[in-house]
């Protein structure tokens, strides 16, 4: 049991958490937290899993979630839970990625994709034999209905707490993207839900022997956020990085070009990517990695070069997007 497990104390205790924010070490202490002590403790990342490509699958094997979502990419399409490494399983649906990080002291789930789609998640958390209830954190990539419209639900079916960066807790709170998301008007909102705690860029989190960082990566909204995964204890395994998504999209009537500062933001958020801990890449639309092909070993699952690569996708796809605008097209 690591020193946060053992801080913590019974549901009618207190929760000790220590988290860090680059050198700067933080404690903080919040008493009587009724039933939810054990979940409050469910928080953070940074990134790590099993250097081999050869993966012991629990749940489904990755011929049949290939063989389930084969010319699917729908939010709602059905998809079998899959392990991706140790403590580390995809959840979701054949369009959306919904991870399900594992712990003896709590589980942590990144993204709950649509409302529709929780109870396709929840049936996936139990096939794997968890139970929804031990879940005791949700995080998310960004607040767009897609990735977060089932928080609410997912929510209401685990008593899990809320954490995310500040802009992303905002959007989280206001129930729809901030006034200045290029798919602001277009794009519809979630049920708003209250954001329990409110991280620090760079600030990790211990969960059982899961740890888990928060980066902030503005691009595609302002809160976007990419989280880090390290689910061993020793250190001495691969690095996941739950990247958020890159694409430049806008309502109709948007233009990049004139709006300067959202474009920076965008350049230095994706661009953030390319230098963050990455040895297997997840983007929460699996088909932005090729997820379901590399977890079937059609590609290397594990590669420290992806995550840099997709950062320059992303960046390529922006100045593809400012020449068309600037051109008139």
């Amino acid at each position: 049991m690591d020193l946060l497990a053992k801080k913590l104390k019974s549901a009618e205790g207190f929760v000790s958490l220590q988290f860090t924010t680059g050198p700067t070490h933080q404690r903080m202490r919040k008493s009587s937290i009724a039933a939810a002590a054990g979940t409050f403790a469910a928080m953070l990342l940074y990134g790590c899993t099993a250097a081999s490509n050869a993966i012991d699958l629990r749940g489904a094997s990755a011929s049949d979630l290939t063989d389930a979502c084969q010319g699917k990419s729908g939010w709602r399409d059905p998809a079998p839970p899959v392990q991706i490494d140790t403590n580390v399983y995809f959840v979701g649906t054949c369009g959306i990625t919904s991870l399900l990080v594992t712990s003896g002291a709590g589980h942590v789930l990144i993204d709950t994709a649509e409302a529709e789609a929780v109870p396709q998640i929840l049936a996936n958390i139990r096939r794997l034999g968890f139970k929804p209830t031990d879940i005791k954190l949700l995080l998310a990539s960004h607040v767009h209905f897609d990735h977060v419209g089932g928080h609410a639900a997912m929510q209401a079916a685990t008593g899990a707490r809320i954490a995310a960066l500040p802009d992303q807790a905002t959007e989280l709170e206001r129930g729809e993207p901030m006034l200045d998301d290029p798919q602001h008007g277009v794009i519809k909102g979630i049920t708003p839900v209250k954001v329990d705690r409110r991280l620090a860029d760079g600030a990790f989190w211990t969960v059982g022997t899961n740890r888990f960082t928060a980066f902030a990566t503005p691009g595609h909204t302002r809160g976007s956020t990419s989280w880090a995964v390290q689910p061993c204890a020793t250190g001495a395994c691969s690095r996941i990085l739950l990247a958020d998504s890159i694409s430049p999209v806008s309502a109709g009537n948007y233009r990049f070009a004139t709006n300067p500062d959202w474009v920076n933001r965008f350049r230095i958020g994706v661009g953030r990517i390319s230098k963050l801990p990455c040895d297997v890449l997840i983007t929460p639309h699996p088909a932005a990695s090729k997820l379901f092909d590399r977890l079937a070993g059609i590609e290397p699952l594990t590669d420290p070069k992806a995550c840099a690569a997709y950062s320059a996708e992303g960046l390529n796809w922006m100045e593809r997007r400012l020449s068309t605008e600037r051109a008139g097209l």
